[in-house]
């Protein structure tokens, strides 16, 4: 039996690692079955801010895949290296609880439900602190601030590390 290779990440054209995280810049963006406007809308994005996975590129053109693992073309233009996530608890769960602190004693700030976004502000390889914006009873709009396990996170490699 061999030993396990470490896994390194392939460098694209623009000289960035692939795969990579990345997410959606403006809306709406639509969604190309291939590198080019030439090639038909397979979706579109109505929501800026949405997290996706850079797993090819081809010129000025990324080919993504989003948390349904749905893969098309978008213009390099269209994504932001801001990062984001979507909440994925373990499997039979529903939830996951944002935390006060990179500890599970360390208090509950609230309870984000499968598939909830959130944008993240960094990770450790374990924790992720993030921010996930609602709309209060009483209308406008607030966030609250915290920090989830990493594995609960789609959007943030296994033990990768930002700041």
């Amino acid at each position: 039996m061999l030993p396990a290779l470490p896994v390194i990440a392939a460098e694209g054209p623009s000289g960035l690692p692939l795969p990579r995280f990345a997410t959606t810049r403006s809306t709406p963006i639509n969604v190309r079955i291939g590198p080019g406007t030439k090639y038909g809308v397979a979706w579109v994005y109505v929501k800026s801010g949405t997290p996706v996975e850079i797993v090819q590129e081809f010129d000025t053109w990324r080919k993504v895949r989003d948390v349904d693992g749905s893969e098309g073309w978008i213009h390099q233009n269209l994504l932001s290296g801001k990062r984001a996530g979507v909440v994925e608890p373990p499997e039979g769960e529903t939830q996951v609880i944002l935390l006060a602190g990179r500890s599970p004693d360390s208090g509950v700030r609230a309870y984000l439900g499968t598939g909830y976004r959130v944008d993240i502000a960094k990770c450790d390889g374990a924790w992720c602190e993030v921010s996930a914006s609602y709309a209060p009873d009483n209308g406008g709009h607030a966030s609250i601030t915290g920090f989830l396990p990493q594995d609960k996170l789609w959007g943030v490699y296994k033990d990768e590390e930002f700041d």
